[in-house]
């Protein structure tokens, strides 16, 4: 079966691949089991070696993997340009810090017992990665999980693919053996096929539906499973803040990369005092957002990726117009090829509107007025989701007094979509369980292990 990659700017055929079948995976699978222990015995500093290629590789191939990414999933390319430089730190982040994480840790010593713990990896990882992001999400994975001593059988999404073959030939040209970093190559059988194998790790970011059968098809099997679901957003602005430069930074974070993050801000509340203000600068932001060809500089809105989401966006703007929206800018496809939506902005909505409870991973967003605080956080708590929450303040001892009481994974004060290194990336609800980044994400993919000795008396 041949796997069609198209242009969504275009829908114009840019290669046909053959996917991975059952058998294949099963062989894939088998070298990657054979490989690991040897790989796992090589040294860390060589491990550490091999990444460090790798990041240099990116380096000096920018343009060619940029052009890439933007032809098979519509990114603008200057958003794909920033995705590939803001991984180079990434992988500086887990290079620096995956001895220190991994070390031999000493505990205790009483008279002749004593007590260490190991950090063992896993074994063989399936990765099956998202085509948002394919070098961010994917590189959350497989490069802790290849310094830390674990094969890995990285799926790219089938919207990715071209970028997900790039990455296995630059990691097989930095010095990862082929056996330990293996690409399958194939939509949903494939990744079926991928699950159905014995692998000691399943490591997935993508929809809560899809994550959601994929635990249900690993249950029972006692393996670590880890899943980075989607999310609903919320953003509050509050009635002190610098009304421009709110509208400013919500607009880019609702709208960067055609609403297509994760953590994208998919609904707004805006306190009454200053909301026609704030509307009203939030589409001027809108109004002047270039839409169209992802290979312009100058463009910010490319397309959406998927076709099929075209349609989730009329059917959110048909039952919020229904129930009483207002359609402020967009709210339609754009005639002519390509998977391009308007960037739409609705006010008086509510939550019995699909448009503030169900993710739209799009370039579409509701604003929402409030009277009080104490509105808003119960309105930003009312949903399945809890991946980022943020507040809009001059205050900061107001933020964090509202985004303590928030179910969410991340809190952002005055900034949003905003991702580091450093810390934890994590959601609650149906927007996942386990987490990628921070000396936690490396950590994960160990399984620690614990020394009781005593010598012979």
């Amino acid at each position: 079966m041949m796997l069609s990659i198209r242009n969504p700017a275009n829908n114009g055929l840019i290669k046909e691949l053959p996917e991975d079948r059952p058998q294949l995976i099963a062989e894939k699978f088998a070298n990657g089991r054979a490989a690991q222990k040897a790989w796992a015995a090589t040294p860390l500093k060589k491990r550490i070696e091999c990444l460090q290629r790798f990041r240099a590789l990116i380096a000096d191939r920018m343009e060619q993997l940029v052009k890439t990414l933007t032809s098979e999933v519509g990114k603008p390319i200057r958003q794909a340009r920033n995705e590939l430089n803001g991984l180079l730190p990434r992988i500086d982040f887990f290079c620096d810090q995956v001895e220190a994480a991994i070390r031999h840790e000493p505990y205790v010593t009483q008279g002749e017992t004593h007590e260490w713990i190991t950090h063992e990896p896993l074994g063989v990882i399936a990765n099956i990665s998202a085509w948002n992001y394919p070098y961010f999400v994917g590189g959350n994975v497989f490069v802790p999980a290849l310094l830390t001593g674990n094969s890995v059988l990285y799926k790219p999404s089938e919207f990715a693919t071209l970028t997900g073959l790039a990455i296995g030939a630059l990691l097989h040209l930095a010095g990862v053996p082929k056996d330990v970093f293996q690409v399958i190559v194939g939509g949903g059988a494939a990744g079926a096929a991928l699950l159905d194998q014995p692998i000691n790790g399943v490591f997935f970011t993508g929809s809560y539906a899809t994550g959601k059968r994929i635990a249900e098809s690993v249950a029972g099997r006692m393996v670590k499973l880890q899943l980075e679901l989607g999310g609903k957003d919320p953003m509050y602005v509050c009635d002190d803040v610098n009304v421009d430069n709110a509208a400013a930074n919500t607009a880019d974070g609702a709208f960067y990369n055609a609403g297509q993050s994760c953590c994208s801000v998919e609904r707004i509340y805006v306190h009454s005092k200053i909301y026609n203000d704030f509307v009203d600068a939030f589409v001027h932001e809108v109004e002047n957002f270039k839409v169209g060809d992802p290979m312009d500089e100058k463009t910010y809105i490319g397309p959406v990726t998927r076709d099929a989401q075209l349609d989730l966006l009329e059917r959110q703007v048909a039952d919020a117009k229904a129930k009483g929206a207002r359609v402020l800018h967009g709210s339609r496809r754009i005639p002519g090829p390509g998977n391009f939506f308007e960037p739409t902005v609705l006010t008086n909505v509510n939550h019995t509107m699909d448009v503030m409870r169900e993710e739209s991973f799009g370039p579409i967003v509701g604003i929402q007025k409030v009277k009080s605080d104490e509105e808003a956080l119960m309105l930003m708590n009312d949903t399945h989701y809890g991946l980022t929450a943020g507040v809009f303040t001059a205050d900061q001892s107001r933020a964090e007094k509202i985004l303590a009481q928030v179910n969410s994974g991340a809190a952002y004060w005055n900034c949003c979509d905003h991702v580091s290194p450093n810390l934890p990336w994590s959601g609650v609800g149906h927007s996942g369980v386990g987490l990628t980044l921070s000396v936690y994400g490396i950590q994960t993919f160990c399984r620690p292990r614990a020394w009781h000795l005593r010598a012979p008396s």
